[in-house]
């Protein structure tokens, strides 16, 4: 295989239709009855240049799953009927991948001009996008021995295999990611029965690229790892070597989604999931998803049936903190999903280098967009500065001034880049930027001209004591291949990328959080061996790896009840807005909190629902009923009550968090006992606090404290709830390019068209409609009137729950090619003036509530065909 390393940290959504190439899927549908001379619009082809779409097509009948039954044929007649009737309409598409075990649709490449009627084919009950999956590594700080049994320590998975003796073994764990380098000591050396990873496929091959039109799957029977990811993220379930993962004696299924240069699609996701049903796995890990999804997405529905038949599926929530509210993804935001969140690892461990006189150790940090230093090799340290320089090194350096040293500069006054071009054109072979304030750093030199020397980040303090130590003399830095360990300043606190929930239906995401900033795990022997990474795709593995030892300890857990067990014994996060607080972090941005799987074994008693998604308040106060059943042959009696978490207020895409708002919470006795082997109820009554803000989150966790034991045995069930009317949040808000408008393309530029414009539909010359969703969509619709009598001429488009837009400036494009669907029908629009109207149902609205809807109407559209 070929290896070439990419950045990565969790998948991220690019919001955007694309065109992409055709690839050929396993065929499910019966073609022996077409009628004579109609071409398989199955097999359509396209030309190289033609714009195509990628769709879920999900029929009405139930998968396998549910009670679909292949055998009856009911999946293969879902599928005929709808082959008929594309045949029947025109419709021009290929199918790329057939499913029918946990979800039951196909996904398809079709003409652009042919997306509009897919929703309105008999037997479908919805369409998707197929989304692009990309990988976007986030490289923590190289980390030269393993700190991975810290973040096992923080999770209590040393507790269970050192005192327990439970490390996973006869529990199978199915990786769906780039694949696993089996070759790796780490894990087992070897691919195939009675190895390590003894089950795998590979969907993709090398060369594929989700965005590439001319790429195509070339699928095998190899799941080796050319990128990293999912070499790392088996390390940490895992590995049994140098690193030792949570759940190091476990057995691997390695399914491959992704080529060698990254990009993977959605279909071939959800592909992977249905292998790993046949194959027997006991628990799934998907590091990888597509952020702002509904939980309706059929990766997430698939999902849940994988869970309905006996699989654990762990999911990363996503690496889209920056983004705000509602970011989860999918299939994290599955209604039987653990979705995890990310919090950081308790230590560090950076690479140093050595200051002479004296023998001192600096950790650094790797610059991004820098070289690496080298293992060896020593030069001069030379300051451009003082400690208090405002702009040290932001102006260029007198030549050679630089020659042959290490130059020492101070952070501020520019970018960090400018710093290093100045003393890199200065003659230094090195650069060691300090902190200008308490702290170490994670500086990028990325932008402009490349730099081509070793540029790490220290820590003010070390910064300092070099500068001291320069004032007494002449200092020699030697960089080394040895490691230096340090507490961490964010430990245990959740990771600024940790995507925020909840899903936009309001159900409560994240699920449970686990250490997943810098961690150190296997990659790819080509790439290294091991390095350390950031991402919610890390935190997954801990919580699959924990999952792995729950069941090998307590077998008798289902699959749904094993998130329950988890969350009641998980143990929140403090706020990172002031840690020493004692507020507790969101619940929004934690779910139940930090995972603890040795407390997870050793209860006895567990409550479900293990978590409460409470809606919207504008129907006053929620009750709720929760049931404690007690496994043990004794009485136990808790004493309950409620710890308030941290809100969220103000815009969603820059939420601030606060300690204020704390909802007000009502338990029907202070305490309750449940007999041995017995099972009691408590009633629990939430209520907003009219001191948080309309369209602010609220959550907080109800605490049952058991006499007479000790504190591991506290259970816990968060709840998070929306203050206020939920369809008051508005999809159509003006964004940064000022959507929804009309479109016309110049060349490749989108040209917005406020007079209204005169379209071919020939050549790319459609009429198209920008659309920037401030918030999910219950439903989104394109109908299309005469401009001057307002005469209806049918539906261009409908999507039901619709994501929404990845940033406050992005958009995404609806063309439309003079077709509708009129009275059922497919009716080809005349040349003439027509409106586009836009129209979205605010998310879980009423459809026949006018107040629900928000409408657009374009500039006049004229047809005017050659």
């Amino acid at each position: 295989m070929r290896y070439q390393v990419l950045r990565f940290g969790l998948a991220s959504l690019y919001i955007a239709v694309s065109a992409c190439g055709g690839e050929p899927g396993d065929k499910e549908s019966d073609r022996r009855d077409a009628p004579p001379d109609t071409p398989d619009p199955g097999e359509a082809t396209f030309a190289p240049d033609e714009p195509t779409e990628l769709w879920f097509v999900e029929f009405e009948g139930a998968p396998a799953a549910r009670g679909g039954s292949r055998a009856m044929g009911l999946l293969d007649v879902d599928r005929e009927i709808f082959r008929r009737a594309a045949a029947e309409r025109g419709l021009r598409y290929r199918q790329r991948l057939s499913f029918g075990t946990l979800w039951n649709g196909i996904s398809l490449r079709v003409a652009r001009d042919g997306a509009a009627s897919l929703a309105d084919m008999p037997g479908v009950k919805a369409v998707y996008p197929v989304l692009p999956i990309e990988l976007e590594f986030t490289r923590a700080a190289a980390a030269l021995e393993p700190d991975l049994a810290v973040a096992s320590a923080m999770s209590g998975a040393d507790v269970v295999r050192q005192q327990l003796g439970v490390t996973g073994e006869d529990i199978r764990v199915g990786v769906i990611d780039s694949g696993v380098d089996y070759h790796h000591p780490d894990l087992g050396g070897c691919f195939g029965p009675g190895c390590r990873v003894a089950f795998g496929y590979d969907f993709v091959g090398d060369d594929f690229v989700s965005g590439d039109a001319s790429a195509q799957p070339v699928p095998d029977s190899d799941p080796d790892d050319c990128l990293g990811h999912g070499t790392h993220v088996a390390g940490i379930i895992g590995a049994n070597g140098i690193v030792q993962g949570v759940a190091p004696d476990v057995t691997f299924g390695a399914y491959r989604v992704f080529g060698c240069r990254g990009g993977s699609r959605a279909d071939l996701l959800l592909k992977a999931m249905e292998r790993a049903a046949d194959d027997g796995m006991h628990v799934v890990n998907i590091s990888i998803g597509t952020p702002f999804q509904w939980p309706s997405y059929p990766t997430a529905t698939a999902a849940n049936e994988l869970v309905a038949r006996g699989v654990v599926v762990v999911a990363s929530i996503g690496n889209s903190g920056e983004r705000g509210l509602w970011a989860a993804g999918a299939p994290g935001v599955g209604d039987a999903v653990i979705g995890t969140a990310s919090v950081d690892n308790s230590r560090v461990t950076r690479p140093s280098f050595i200051i002479t006189p004296g023998d001192a150790a600096i950790g650094y940090t790797r610059a991004v967009g820098s070289p690496p230093a080298p293992p060896s090799g020593s030069a001069p340290a030379a300051r451009t500065g003082a400690p208090t320089s405002a702009r040290d090194a932001c102006a260029a350096l007198p030549a050679r001034s630089l020659a042959g040293a290490i130059a020492l500069i101070r952070r501020g006054g520019c970018p960090f880049h400018v710093k290093a071009a100045h003393a890199q054109a200065a003659g230094a072979v090195g650069v060691v930027l300090y902190n200008d304030r308490a702290g170490t750093m994670d500086p990028s030199v990325v932008g402009g001209d490349p730099i081509t020397i070793p540029v790490v980040g220290i820590s003010q303090a070390d910064g300092e004591r070099i500068h001291a130590r320069l004032d007494a003399g002449p200092v020699t830095l030697r960089w080394t291949d040895r490691a230096v360990a340090a507490e961490s300043r964010t430990a245990g606190l959740v990771s600024d990328f940790s995507s925020h929930g909840p899903s936009a239906a309001l159900t409560f995401k994240p699920d449970i959080a686990a250490p997943g900033g810098a961690i150190y795990s296997t990659i790819p022997l080509e790439l290294g061996g091991y390095d350390t990474y950031n991402g919610t795709s890390m935190a997954a593995p801990h919580v699959a790896g924990s999952v792995a030892l729950l069941l090998g300890a307590r077998p008798e857990l289902s699959a749904p009840r094993v998130r329950d067990v988890l969350q009641n014994s998980a143990v929140p996060a403090p706020w990172s807005g002031d840690p020493r607080s004692g507020v507790l972090e969101g619940t929004h941005r934690q779910g139940a909190g930090v995972i603890r799987v040795d407390r997870s074994i050793r209860a006895t008693t567990v409550i479900t629902p293990g978590k409460l998604s409470l809606g919207e308040s504008e129907a006053g106060p929620v009750a709720r009923t929760l049931t404690l059943e007690n496994a043990s042959g004794s009485d136990v009696t808790y004493d309950l009550s409620h710890a308030p978490a941290a809100c969220a207020t103000g815009d969603h895409w820059a939420p601030q968090s606060a300690a204020t708002g704390a909802a007000q919470v009502e338990l029907s006795a202070p305490s309750v006992t449940v007999p041995a082997r017995g099972s009691a109820t408590v009633s629990v009554t939430v209520r907003a606090s009219d001191a948080l803000a309309d369209g602010g989150l609220f959550g907080g966790y109800l605490v049952f404290t058991p006499r007479g034991s000790a504190a591991d045995g506290v259970l816990r069930v968060p709840y998070a709830g929306f203050k206020g009317d939920y369809q008051s949040v508005p999809v159509l808000a003006p964004s940064g390019p000022g959507a929804p408008w009309l479109g016309k393309l110049s060349g490749t530029r989108m040209v917005r068209q406020p007079g209204g414009a005169t379209y071919t539909l020939e050549s790319g010359d459609l009429p198209y409609v920008m659309v920037h969703l401030d918030h999910g969509a219950e439903r989104l619709i394109l109908d299309v009137v005469e401009a001057a009598t307002a005469r209806p001429w049918g539906r261009a488009l409908t999507l039901s729950r619709v994501g929404q837009s990845a940033s406050v400036t992005a958009a995404a494009r609806y063309g439309w090619k003079g077709r509708t669907i009129r009275d059922g029908a497919p009716t080809l629009v005349p040349d003439g003036a027509y409106r586009i109207e836009l129209r979205v149902l605010r998310a879980l609205g009423d459809p026949d509530n006018p107040a629900h809807w928000e409408t657009w109407t374009s500039p006049v559209v004229t047809l005017d065909r050659p």
